[in-house]
């Protein structure tokens, strides 16, 4: 497990979260109190429960823990995995707080975690477990619509968070906001088009948005823009293929290879991402995949040479004993803590950048962000106006036809007159978030003589939001 890699360099991953604030906060010249505050969790509940599988009971533990409640609703994703232990969960619930105060979305931090490998367990054994542990955090207050509001992560998806809030709706059924309890669920039971695709989706904005801004790229030794970059991405699970996916459709980067947890694949050339998750999805793993070459060693080609390297899967994948032979520039965070502290420091000696996980896979909870609003606003995005767009497209149209005595070519036509979807104002939302976000970032870190990275800057601006909040409550 990861927590294991993070062990062998001395320390857990919430101590390498913690280390990081800590140097954020001693730039920032933060009180020392006010700075402990911020690096607590304010709570932490531990259930334990039994389900019957296959005519026996069997004892299933799981987390929530809401480090900060400094707006409401806490939020943070839950995951379904057999190496979840509460330690995780408090430093993913931390880091919660700081990604939502990066991009700007009104929540506090949590995260939760049951212990479970879910593909052990048939559908509806699945469903009975992730039910009652659903029931266990409903009856100690950490899901609900207005205090806690768990989302997809790691093991779970739609499925287990429609479960989840149809539980809730069971046992509140007078709440008419039930659907709010929880996001990523489902579109046709509340959710919003486009969060699925989300945090991937994030990875590409925020790679786009540093490539805007030259002197940032010469920063890592690159120039121009993203077509033709080489990207490696370790784990093609929903965040990496997307961000993977777009990254080649739809930016032209060459995808030289794909680790996963049997190996990798390698192509120089480039790889076709969805023939590779297809393969994934028919034998368990890249081998045997004819596009490209396969290696045993996966751990191996996260040192190869590229431009990007897109850590996608587990905490603690890059740590002080692979960070100096780390070839790649430039390292998009798509994983929570994919680099230790320890690595970090390597990498920043070695003049490696960095975009940090709690700016770099926010896409996700910005767009839970947008479907929380979406369900308690009871009303789907552009109901209201897209037609009205339509048809002030179709005026202008006539207006321009007019003045120039020329018809507008058919292809413009319909995008001057398409009215906005809600898959359009999501992706529109997402990319604003993640544009102006990292605009901060770079400020921050060009204005502030003592910051010299990415992710210290985006710690700062934080930090900094956090604790003003606290200061304004009277902390």
């Amino acid at each position: 497990m990861s927590d294991t890699k993070y062990a062998q360099q001395g320390m857990t991953f919430r101590e390498s979260v913690e280390h990081m604030v800590d140097h954020a906060i001693e730039i920032m010249g933060l009180d020392e109190g006010l700075g402990n505050a911020l690096k607590v969790c304010q709570s932490v509940v531990q259930v334990s429960f039994p389900v019957e599988i296959d005519g026996r009971a069997e004892i299933f533990t799981g987390w929530r823990a809401t480090h900060s409640d400094h707006r409401l609703p806490s939020k943070g994703g839950i995951r379904f995995a057999p190496i979840v232990d509460q330690d995780e969960v408090e430093a993913l619930a931390a880091l919660m707080t700081y990604k939502c105060a990066i991009v700007d979305v009104p929540f506090g931090g949590s995260k939760g975690g049951l212990v479970i490998d879910p593909r052990q367990y048939e559908r509806h054994q699945l469903e009975a477990i992730t039910r009652r542990f659903a029931r266990e955090l409903i009856n100690k207050g950490y899901l609900s619509p207005a205090q806690n509001v768990p989302a997809p992560d790691m093991g779970t998806g739609p499925r287990e968070m429609g479960w989840m809030v149809d539980t809730y709706r069971q046992m509140f059924p007078n709440d008419i906001n039930y659907l709010g309890a929880l996001t990523g669920k489902p579109v046709e039971h509340g959710g919003v088009r486009g969060r699925n695709e989300a945090t991937g989706r994030g990875v590409q904005y925020a790679l786009r948005e540093l490539f805007r801004h030259p002197q940032e790229i010469e920063r890592c030794g690159l120039s121009g823009g993203l077509a033709g970059k080489r990207v490696i991405v370790q784990g093609l699970g929903n965040v990496g293929y997307h961000a993977a996916h777009f990254l080649e459709t739809e930016d032209d980067c060459l995808i030289t290879a794909i680790i996963e947890r049997d190996g990798a694949v390698v192509n120089p050339d480039g790889l076709d991402v969805s023939a590779v998750r297809e393969h994934i999805a028919e034998t368990g793993g890249v081998k045997g995949y004819a596009g490209g070459e396969y290696r045993e060693d996966g751990a191996v080609v996260l040192e190869m040479a590229c431009d990007i390297l897109i850590p996608a899967a587990l905490e603690g994948v890059i740590t002080a004993d692979n960070a100096e032979r780390i070839q790649a520039p430039l390292i998009a965070e798509a994983a929570n803590g994919p680099v230790t502290f320890a690595a970090d420091r390597i990498l920043q000696q070695r003049g490696v950048e960095i975009l940090p996980d709690a700016y770099c896979n926010a896409g996700g909870v910005v767009v839970s962000y947008f479907e929380w609003i979406r369900n308690l606003n009871h009303v789907r995005f552009g109901r209201l106006e897209r037609r009205f767009h339509e048809a002030r497209g179709g005026r202008i149209i006539e207006a321009i036809e007019q003045a120039s005595g020329v018809e507008v070519p058919e292809h413009l036509r319909a995008q001057i007159a398409r009215g906005a979807d809600e898959f359009d104002l999501v992706r529109s939302g997402l990319d604003d978030s993640m544009r102006l976000a990292l605009q901060a970032i770079i400020r921050m870190r060009r204005d502030n003589p003592k910051i010299h990275d990415y992710r210290m800057a985006a710690y700062t601006i934080a930090i900094e939001k956090v604790a003003r909040h606290y200061r304004d409550i009277g902390f």
